[in-house]
Formats: structure tokens, C-alpha cells, sequence
């Protein structure tokens, strides 16, 4: 069993309330080797959202809204959600959505949203990477 981001099985859960399908993904939630998880949702977050990115404020990584809301501390407690439920289940495989301040791995945009990317990892990817649990990246 591995988790996925929810919205790449096709449930409306991203920013502006769409999906990232991915037919892979929808196939191995289908066949019950998947279960789909959204960190912004479980932290408390609506769908839709405003867009957020990482920047980095007084040398700390921070989740801040295209409109300058400081909404770190829901994506901490998405993160936390996400790794009980790994934990809880024994998973130890996480595949999530590429470039996005929860679940991007090694590249995620840089802050000022003009679609520029920089070396790093959401909030929820580095929570599992530290906890020994591999994320691979849609």
C-alpha cells in the first residue's frame, strides 16, 4: 500500500478547485493499492485556495498565499495528518504532486509566483523523507 496526492486520482482538491489526473494513479487507487491523501485539505485548508508557495523569511521556510497569508502552520498539520496516516498504515512509499509547496520533491517554485522553480521539497515531502518513508514525484 503507498499514499498518493488525491488530486493526481482525479479528486477536486487542488488550489483552484481542479485535479492533476494521472491514469496511473487513479488505476492503482481503483485497484486498492493506493490511498489518496491532501495535505492542504487535512490541515484545514478550503478547496478552492489561494495559491501558495515556499519562500524563505528570516531563515525560515515558510507557506505564504499569492495574497501574503502566512499559512505554514496548515501545512505543518497536513504534513503531520499525512505521516500518522503512513505511519498508522505501515506505508512506507508516497507518490505526490511535483512542484507544490506540500508535496513537491527536489524542485518546487521559488516564492514569488512567476512560475520560477528552486531546489527544494514541500512541507509534507520533507516530514515523510525525514520519517524513512520514499516519495516519488507525478
Amino acid at each position: 500500500m503507498i499514499l498518493v496526492s488525491a488530486c493526481l486520482c482525479g479528486i477536486n482538491c487542488k488550489y483552484n478547485g481542479g485535479n492533476n489526473i494521472d491514469e496511473k494513479v487513479l488505476q492503482m487507487v481503483r485497484g486498492g493499492l493506493a490511498i489518496p491523501v491532501c495535505p492542504e485539505q487535512l490541515g484545514g485548508l478550503p478547496t478552492p485556495r489561494t495559491p501558495a508557495e515556499i519562500k524563505i523569511v528570516d531563515g525560515e521556510k515558510r507557506v505564504v498565499t499569492k495574497d501574503g497569508r502566512d499559512v505554514t502552520e496548515n501545512y505543518q498539520k497536513g504534513a503531520q495528518e499525512v505521516l500518522r496516516i503512513a505511519q498508522e498504515l505501515k506505508i512506507k512509499k508516497a507518490i505526490l504532486k511535483k512542484k507544490s509547496p506540500s508535496c513537491g520533491l527536489d524542485e518546487i517554485y521559488d516564492g514569488t509566483f512567476s512560475n520560477n522553480l528552486t531546489k527544494g521539497n514541500g512541507v509534507t515531502t520533507d516530514l515523510l523523507l525525514k520519517n524513512d518513508i520514499e516519495v516519488e514525484n507525478v
